[in-house]
Protein backbone atom coordinates (compact mmCIF):
# COMPACT_ATOMS: atom_id res chain seq x y z
CA UNK A 1 0.00 0.00 0.00
CA UNK A 2 1.48 3.30 -1.16
CA UNK A 3 1.54 6.50 0.88
CA UNK A 4 1.05 9.74 -1.03
CA UNK A 5 2.59 12.97 0.30
CA UNK A 6 2.06 16.55 -0.85
CA UNK A 7 4.27 19.32 0.58
CA UNK A 8 3.51 23.05 0.13
CA UNK A 9 2.20 22.64 -3.41
CA UNK A 10 1.00 25.72 -5.29
CA UNK A 11 -0.30 26.22 -8.81
CA UNK A 12 -1.17 29.63 -10.29
CA UNK A 13 -2.89 30.57 -13.52
CA UNK A 14 -2.05 34.22 -14.03
CA UNK A 15 -3.22 35.99 -10.86
CA UNK A 16 -5.48 33.11 -9.84
CA UNK A 17 -4.13 30.86 -7.10
CA UNK A 18 -5.78 27.58 -8.07
CA UNK A 19 -3.80 25.66 -5.42
CA UNK A 20 -2.27 27.68 -2.61
CA UNK A 21 0.36 26.00 -0.43
CA UNK A 22 -1.37 22.66 0.11
CA UNK A 23 0.27 20.03 2.33
CA UNK A 24 -1.34 16.63 2.77
CA UNK A 25 -0.51 13.00 3.46
CA UNK A 26 -2.68 10.10 2.28
CA UNK A 27 -1.96 6.86 4.17
CA UNK A 28 -1.41 3.72 2.13
CA UNK A 29 -4.71 2.11 1.10
CA UNK A 30 -6.79 5.07 2.27
CA UNK A 31 -9.66 6.61 0.32
CA UNK A 32 -9.26 10.41 0.44
CA UNK A 33 -11.85 12.76 -1.05
CA UNK A 34 -11.10 16.34 -2.10
CA UNK A 35 -14.42 18.12 -1.50
CA UNK A 36 -15.34 21.65 -2.47
CA UNK A 37 -17.27 23.98 -4.75
CA UNK A 38 -16.35 24.54 -8.40
CA UNK A 39 -13.18 26.61 -8.63
CA UNK A 40 -11.83 25.66 -5.20
CA UNK A 41 -8.76 23.94 -6.70
CA UNK A 42 -9.59 20.27 -6.15
CA UNK A 43 -9.32 19.18 -9.81
CA UNK A 44 -6.16 21.26 -10.30
CA UNK A 45 -4.57 19.51 -7.32
CA UNK A 46 -5.57 16.13 -8.77
CA UNK A 47 -4.01 17.04 -12.14
CA UNK A 48 -0.79 18.12 -10.39
CA UNK A 49 -0.70 14.73 -8.63
CA UNK A 50 -1.18 12.95 -11.95
CA UNK A 51 1.53 14.99 -13.68
CA UNK A 52 -0.84 16.67 -16.14
CA UNK A 53 0.02 20.07 -14.62
CA UNK A 54 3.38 21.11 -13.17
CA UNK A 55 3.33 22.77 -9.73
CA UNK A 56 4.77 26.26 -9.42
CA UNK A 57 6.10 25.35 -5.98
CA UNK A 58 6.18 22.37 -3.64
CA UNK A 59 7.08 18.67 -3.83
CA UNK A 60 5.27 15.35 -4.26
CA UNK A 61 6.14 11.84 -3.05
CA UNK A 62 4.73 8.40 -3.86
CA UNK A 63 6.00 6.27 -1.02
CA UNK A 64 9.68 7.14 -0.57
CA UNK A 65 10.13 8.29 -4.16
CA UNK A 66 9.84 11.95 -5.11
CA UNK A 67 7.68 12.28 -8.23
CA UNK A 68 7.45 16.08 -8.52
CA UNK A 69 9.08 16.17 -11.95
CA UNK A 70 8.25 12.70 -13.25
CA UNK A 71 6.06 12.45 -16.39
CA UNK A 72 2.55 10.99 -15.92
CA UNK A 73 3.46 7.57 -17.34
CA UNK A 74 6.24 7.15 -14.77
CA UNK A 75 4.09 7.94 -11.70
CA UNK A 76 2.27 4.58 -11.54
CA UNK A 77 -1.08 6.28 -11.11
CA UNK A 78 -4.38 5.45 -12.75
CA UNK A 79 -6.63 8.38 -13.70
CA UNK A 80 -10.40 8.28 -14.33
CA UNK A 81 -11.66 11.43 -16.07
CA UNK A 82 -15.01 13.07 -15.42
CA UNK A 83 -16.01 12.46 -19.06
CA UNK A 84 -14.49 8.90 -18.96
CA UNK A 85 -12.56 9.78 -22.21
CA UNK A 86 -13.16 6.35 -23.76
CA UNK A 87 -12.01 5.80 -27.33
CA UNK A 88 -15.22 5.74 -29.39
CA UNK A 89 -13.76 3.59 -32.19
CA UNK A 90 -12.35 0.94 -29.86
CA UNK A 91 -14.22 -1.94 -28.24
CA UNK A 92 -14.52 -2.34 -24.48
CA UNK A 93 -11.69 -4.89 -24.57
CA UNK A 94 -9.43 -2.55 -26.54
CA UNK A 95 -10.22 0.39 -24.25
CA UNK A 96 -9.36 -1.62 -21.14
CA UNK A 97 -6.13 -2.96 -22.65
CA UNK A 98 -5.01 0.30 -24.26
CA UNK A 99 -2.36 1.26 -21.67
CA UNK A 100 -0.92 -2.26 -21.73
CA UNK A 101 -0.70 -2.20 -25.52
CA UNK A 102 1.07 1.19 -25.51
CA UNK A 103 3.50 -0.17 -22.90
CA UNK A 104 4.34 -3.03 -25.26
CA UNK A 105 3.07 -5.82 -23.00
CA UNK A 106 2.73 -9.28 -24.60
CA UNK A 107 -0.67 -9.99 -26.16
CA UNK A 108 -1.33 -12.99 -23.90
CA UNK A 109 -0.61 -10.91 -20.79
CA UNK A 110 -2.88 -8.12 -22.04
CA UNK A 111 -5.66 -10.58 -22.84
CA UNK A 112 -5.44 -12.16 -19.38
CA UNK A 113 -5.47 -8.78 -17.62
CA UNK A 114 -8.44 -7.55 -19.67
CA UNK A 115 -10.35 -10.74 -18.86
CA UNK A 116 -9.50 -10.45 -15.16
CA UNK A 117 -10.74 -6.85 -14.97
CA UNK A 118 -13.82 -7.61 -17.07
CA UNK A 119 -14.84 -10.29 -14.56
CA UNK A 120 -14.13 -7.96 -11.65
CA UNK A 121 -16.24 -5.18 -13.22
CA UNK A 122 -18.93 -7.54 -14.57
CA UNK A 123 -18.14 -6.54 -18.16
CA UNK A 124 -17.54 -10.05 -19.54
CA UNK A 125 -20.52 -9.94 -21.90
CA UNK A 126 -19.68 -6.44 -23.16
CA UNK A 127 -16.07 -6.81 -24.32
CA UNK A 128 -17.01 -6.61 -28.01
CA UNK A 129 -19.22 -3.55 -27.69
CA UNK A 130 -18.33 0.10 -28.35
CA UNK A 131 -18.76 2.98 -25.85
CA UNK A 132 -21.91 4.34 -27.56
CA UNK A 133 -23.56 0.96 -26.99
CA UNK A 134 -23.07 1.15 -23.21
CA UNK A 135 -25.03 2.78 -20.40
CA UNK A 136 -23.42 5.52 -18.30
CA UNK A 137 -22.72 3.08 -15.49
CA UNK A 138 -21.11 0.59 -17.87
CA UNK A 139 -18.92 3.33 -19.37
CA UNK A 140 -17.83 4.30 -15.88
CA UNK A 141 -16.76 0.72 -15.14
CA UNK A 142 -14.83 0.52 -18.41
CA UNK A 143 -12.98 3.74 -17.57
CA UNK A 144 -12.16 2.39 -14.12
CA UNK A 145 -10.95 -0.92 -15.55
CA UNK A 146 -8.72 0.92 -18.04
CA UNK A 147 -7.17 2.95 -15.20
CA UNK A 148 -6.51 -0.23 -13.19
CA UNK A 149 -5.11 -2.28 -16.06
CA UNK A 150 -1.41 -1.28 -15.55
CA UNK A 151 -1.70 -2.13 -11.80
CA UNK A 152 -1.14 1.44 -10.52
CA UNK A 153 -0.08 2.21 -6.95
CA UNK A 154 -2.51 5.13 -6.71
CA UNK A 155 -5.97 5.66 -8.24
CA UNK A 156 -7.10 9.23 -9.06
CA UNK A 157 -10.77 9.93 -9.89
CA UNK A 158 -12.13 13.28 -11.08
CA UNK A 159 -15.90 13.37 -10.33
CA UNK A 160 -16.47 10.05 -12.14
CA UNK A 161 -20.13 9.76 -11.11
CA UNK A 162 -21.31 13.31 -11.80
CA UNK A 163 -22.93 12.49 -15.17
CA UNK A 164 -25.09 9.68 -13.77
CA UNK A 165 -28.61 9.89 -12.34
CA UNK A 166 -29.02 9.78 -8.55
CA UNK A 167 -30.09 6.12 -8.27
CA UNK A 168 -27.23 4.77 -10.41
CA UNK A 169 -24.75 7.12 -8.75
CA UNK A 170 -25.64 5.81 -5.28
CA UNK A 171 -25.29 2.20 -6.46
CA UNK A 172 -21.97 2.75 -8.22
CA UNK A 173 -20.35 4.66 -5.39
CA UNK A 174 -20.93 1.64 -3.15
CA UNK A 175 -19.47 -0.67 -5.79
CA UNK A 176 -16.47 1.64 -6.26
CA UNK A 177 -15.71 1.71 -2.54
CA UNK A 178 -16.01 -2.07 -2.35
CA UNK A 179 -13.63 -2.48 -5.27
CA UNK A 180 -11.04 -0.12 -3.76
CA UNK A 181 -11.22 -2.04 -0.48
CA UNK A 182 -10.65 -5.37 -2.26
CA UNK A 183 -7.67 -4.02 -4.20
CA UNK A 184 -6.19 -2.15 -1.24
CA UNK A 185 -5.22 0.74 -3.51
CA UNK A 186 -4.56 4.30 -2.31
CA UNK A 187 -7.30 6.49 -3.80
CA UNK A 188 -7.82 10.25 -4.25
CA UNK A 189 -11.34 11.16 -5.30
CA UNK A 190 -12.68 14.58 -6.36
CA UNK A 191 -16.31 15.59 -5.89
CA UNK A 192 -18.52 18.56 -5.01
CA UNK A 193 -21.22 16.21 -3.67
CA UNK A 194 -21.19 16.24 0.14
CA UNK A 195 -23.31 13.11 0.52
CA UNK A 196 -21.04 11.22 -1.85
CA UNK A 197 -17.94 12.30 0.08
CA UNK A 198 -19.43 11.25 3.42
CA UNK A 199 -20.50 7.87 2.01
CA UNK A 200 -17.24 6.67 0.41
CA UNK A 201 -14.32 8.32 2.22
CA UNK A 202 -11.85 7.37 4.92
CA UNK A 203 -10.67 10.98 4.95
CA UNK A 204 -12.14 14.20 3.54
CA UNK A 205 -10.14 17.31 2.70
CA UNK A 206 -12.54 20.26 2.42
CA UNK A 207 -11.09 22.85 0.03
CA UNK A 208 -11.80 26.56 -0.37
CA UNK A 209 -9.96 29.10 -2.54
CA UNK A 210 -7.07 26.71 -3.24
CA UNK A 211 -6.51 25.68 0.36
CA UNK A 212 -7.51 22.79 2.61
CA UNK A 213 -9.63 24.29 5.39
CA UNK A 214 -10.23 21.02 7.25
CA UNK A 215 -8.97 17.45 6.97
CA UNK A 216 -10.68 14.68 8.90
CA UNK A 217 -12.82 11.57 8.88
CA UNK A 218 -16.40 11.92 7.59
CA UNK A 219 -17.63 11.88 11.19
CA UNK A 220 -15.22 14.64 12.23
CA UNK A 221 -16.10 16.82 9.25
CA UNK A 222 -19.83 16.44 9.86
CA UNK A 223 -20.07 16.43 13.65
CA UNK A 224 -17.04 18.59 14.56
CA UNK A 225 -16.50 21.22 11.83
CA UNK A 226 -13.76 23.67 12.75
CA UNK A 227 -15.18 26.67 10.88
CA UNK A 228 -18.48 28.24 9.90
CA UNK A 229 -17.70 27.49 6.24
CA UNK A 230 -17.31 23.74 6.81
CA UNK A 231 -20.39 23.65 9.05
CA UNK A 232 -22.58 25.13 6.32
CA UNK A 233 -20.92 23.43 3.32
CA UNK A 234 -21.24 19.88 4.65
CA UNK A 235 -24.79 19.08 5.70
CA UNK A 236 -27.52 21.32 7.11
CA UNK A 237 -26.70 23.50 10.09
CA UNK A 238 -28.52 25.81 12.49
CA UNK A 239 -26.14 28.67 13.34
CA UNK A 240 -26.73 30.83 16.42
CA UNK A 241 -24.55 33.90 16.88
CA UNK A 242 -23.96 35.23 20.36
CA UNK A 243 -21.47 35.73 23.17
CA UNK A 244 -19.61 33.28 25.37
CA UNK A 245 -21.27 32.90 28.76
CA UNK A 246 -21.01 30.46 31.65
CA UNK A 247 -22.19 27.05 30.44
CA UNK A 248 -22.77 27.99 26.81
CA UNK A 249 -23.56 30.81 24.39
CA UNK A 250 -25.98 33.63 25.06
CA UNK A 251 -28.00 34.42 21.92
CA UNK A 252 -31.30 36.33 21.55
CA UNK A 253 -31.52 36.66 25.30
CA UNK A 254 -31.33 32.89 25.82
CA UNK A 255 -28.53 30.63 27.05
CA UNK A 256 -27.81 27.79 24.64
CA UNK A 257 -26.00 25.11 26.67
CA UNK A 258 -22.81 23.88 25.01
CA UNK A 259 -19.33 22.62 25.80
CA UNK A 260 -17.02 25.60 25.40
CA UNK A 261 -13.53 25.41 23.85
CA UNK A 262 -10.78 25.85 26.43
CA UNK A 263 -9.65 29.06 24.70
CA UNK A 264 -13.12 30.70 24.86
CA UNK A 265 -13.31 33.91 26.89
CA UNK A 266 -16.42 35.39 28.54
CA UNK A 267 -18.13 37.92 26.30
CA UNK A 268 -16.26 36.79 23.16
CA UNK A 269 -18.24 36.58 19.91
CA UNK A 270 -19.13 32.97 19.06
CA UNK A 271 -21.33 30.87 16.82
CA UNK A 272 -23.07 27.70 17.95
CA UNK A 273 -23.66 25.03 15.29
CA UNK A 274 -26.50 22.57 15.83
CA UNK A 275 -27.44 20.01 13.20
CA UNK A 276 -31.21 19.44 12.84
CA UNK A 277 -30.79 16.05 14.53
CA UNK A 278 -29.06 17.74 17.49
CA UNK A 279 -32.39 19.35 18.39
CA UNK A 280 -35.59 17.72 19.60
CA UNK A 281 -39.19 18.80 19.95
CA UNK A 282 -40.94 18.72 23.31
CA UNK A 283 -44.66 19.00 23.91
CA UNK A 284 -46.34 22.26 24.88
CA UNK A 285 -44.02 24.88 26.33
CA UNK A 286 -41.39 22.45 27.59
CA UNK A 287 -38.05 23.69 26.21
CA UNK A 288 -37.59 26.91 24.23
CA UNK A 289 -41.09 27.90 23.08
CA UNK A 290 -41.99 28.35 19.44
CA UNK A 291 -44.41 27.46 16.67
CA UNK A 292 -44.29 24.92 13.85
CA UNK A 293 -44.05 26.78 10.52
CA UNK A 294 -43.37 23.96 8.07
CA UNK A 295 -43.01 20.19 7.80
CA UNK A 296 -40.90 18.46 5.12
CA UNK A 297 -41.03 14.68 4.72
CA UNK A 298 -37.52 13.26 4.12
CA UNK A 299 -38.25 9.55 4.34
CA UNK A 300 -36.88 8.31 7.64
CA UNK A 301 -37.14 11.80 9.14
CA UNK A 302 -39.52 14.72 9.16
CA UNK A 303 -37.84 18.15 9.10
CA UNK A 304 -39.75 20.75 11.04
CA UNK A 305 -39.22 24.47 10.64
CA UNK A 306 -39.78 26.02 14.08
CA UNK A 307 -40.10 29.77 14.67
CA UNK A 308 -39.02 30.47 18.26
CA UNK A 309 -40.66 33.23 20.24
CA UNK A 310 -38.44 36.18 19.44
CA UNK A 311 -38.15 35.36 15.74
CA UNK A 312 -35.31 32.88 15.28
CA UNK A 313 -36.08 29.97 12.93
CA UNK A 314 -34.61 26.50 13.50
CA UNK A 315 -34.71 23.25 11.54
CA UNK A 316 -35.38 20.17 13.68
CA UNK A 317 -35.33 16.53 12.49
CA UNK A 318 -37.67 14.00 14.07
CA UNK A 319 -38.47 10.35 13.26
CA UNK A 320 -41.07 10.59 10.51
CA UNK A 321 -43.31 7.84 11.89
CA UNK A 322 -43.86 9.74 15.12
CA UNK A 323 -43.78 13.35 13.94
CA UNK A 324 -46.10 12.79 10.98
CA UNK A 325 -48.92 11.94 13.38
CA UNK A 326 -48.37 14.44 16.16
CA UNK A 327 -47.03 17.65 14.54
CA UNK A 328 -49.13 20.21 12.67
CA UNK A 329 -48.23 23.61 11.18
CA UNK A 330 -49.20 26.33 13.65
CA UNK A 331 -48.80 24.06 16.68
CA UNK A 332 -47.04 25.42 19.77
CA UNK A 333 -44.00 23.35 20.78
CA UNK A 334 -40.78 23.55 22.74
CA UNK A 335 -37.29 22.95 21.33
CA UNK A 336 -34.48 21.32 23.27
CA UNK A 337 -30.80 21.31 22.27
CA UNK A 338 -28.28 18.52 22.93
CA UNK A 339 -25.50 20.45 24.67
CA UNK A 340 -22.99 17.60 24.21
CA UNK A 341 -23.36 17.67 20.41
CA UNK A 342 -23.39 21.45 19.95
CA UNK A 343 -20.24 22.85 18.33
CA UNK A 344 -18.99 26.26 19.47
CA UNK A 345 -16.87 28.25 17.00
CA UNK A 346 -14.92 31.29 18.17
CA UNK A 347 -12.63 33.90 16.66
CA UNK A 348 -12.26 34.00 12.88
CA UNK A 349 -13.83 30.54 12.54
CA UNK A 350 -17.10 31.87 13.96
CA UNK A 351 -17.57 34.49 11.23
Amino acid sequence: MTTLRIQDVSKHYGRTRAVDGVSLEVPGGAFLTLLGDSGCGKTTLLRVLAGFAAPDAGRLWRGDEEITHLPPKARRMGFVFQSYALFPTKTVADNIGFALKIAGRPRDETRRRVGELARLMELDALLGRYPHELSGGQQQRVALARALAPRPDVLLLDEPLSALDARIRAKLRGELRGLVDRLGITTVYVTHDQEEALAVSDLIAVMRAGRIVQLGTPSEIYHRPRSRFVATFVGTANLLEGRVATGGIESDGRLWPARLPSEARPGEFATVMLRPEHLSIAGGEDGMPGQVESLTFLGSTMRAGIRLDGGRRLLVDCPSTASADCLRPGERVGVRADAERAVVLIGADAR
